[in-house]
């Protein structure tokens, strides 16, 4: 039993990847599995079940054995309203489940303690919200979420509001930080060049290991 709440992991796909010339980025290769692929075997063992939150048609995404959720706001308002559909799936259909945890899926390398630490800094902090932060950036889409704030983004989404970060200082929330070396966790790919320094981060980690695992001496 995990030592927090149950938490419904959600794998955020919905954006237009304008900077790799469209498509989606999720779908994109890595080591030999596609981003998404990464995500998800790096988010599942920390929640209570899993969701992928992404729009128009959604048998693209048929290789990943779970629910796919589109936003509930048309026109591609922002990650904003990929939060809000998660927030308003869990309260439908896993009312048992009072937190939502996000992650793009653009992101590969994110913590195995990801969900663990947002709990801690948010239960520390007092705060209803807490999100990710590696070096001197803060990551406003790998965050923790209540349910029951749904009602209050919904209608500052049909107010208008599309940042998330605005959203998240009318409530409160704090950061859990972790160190941007020897690599940051919570890289995410938005270019070819990115795809290509991911690469280059997923063979070195790869290489420490599988020589970690011969010592005993690393856990990733």
């Amino acid at each position: 039993m995990a030592p927090y709440p149950a938490t419904l992991g959600v794998i955020l796909a919905g954006g237009l990847a304008r900077r790799m010339g469209g498509g989606d980025k999720p779908l994109l290769r890595l080591g030999g599995q596609t981003l998404l692929a990464h995500v998800a075997q790096r988010l599942a063992p920390q929640c209570e079940s899993m969701i992928l939150n992404a729009n128009g048609d959604l048998s693209r995404f048929g290789m990943l054995d779970i629910p796919v959720v589109q936003d509930s706001i048309s026109d591609n308002p922002g990650p904003l309203a990929g939060v809000l559909a998660a927030l308003e799936w869990a309260a439908l259909h896993k009312p048992s489940i009072t937190w939502v945890a996000t992650v793009p899926g653009d992101t590969p390398f994110i913590p195995r303690d990801l969900v663990l630490r947002l709990h801690a800094a948010r239960d520390a902090a007092s705060t209803p919200l807490a999100c990710a932060a590696s070096g001197a950036n803060q990551h406003y889409t790998t965050c923790l979420w209540p349910v029951d704030l749904r009602h209050d983004m919904r209608h500052a989404l049909l107010e208008g509001m599309r940042r998330v970060e605005d959203w998240m200082k009318l409530h409160g929330s704090t950061a859990a930080f972790w160190p941007a070396e020897p690599f940051d966790p919570f890289f995410n790919i938005n270019t070819p060049d990115d795809l290509a320094a991911a690469q280059d981060i997923f063979e070195r980690h790869t290489s420490m290991d599988t020589a970690a695992a011969r010592t005993g001496g690393y856990d990733a």
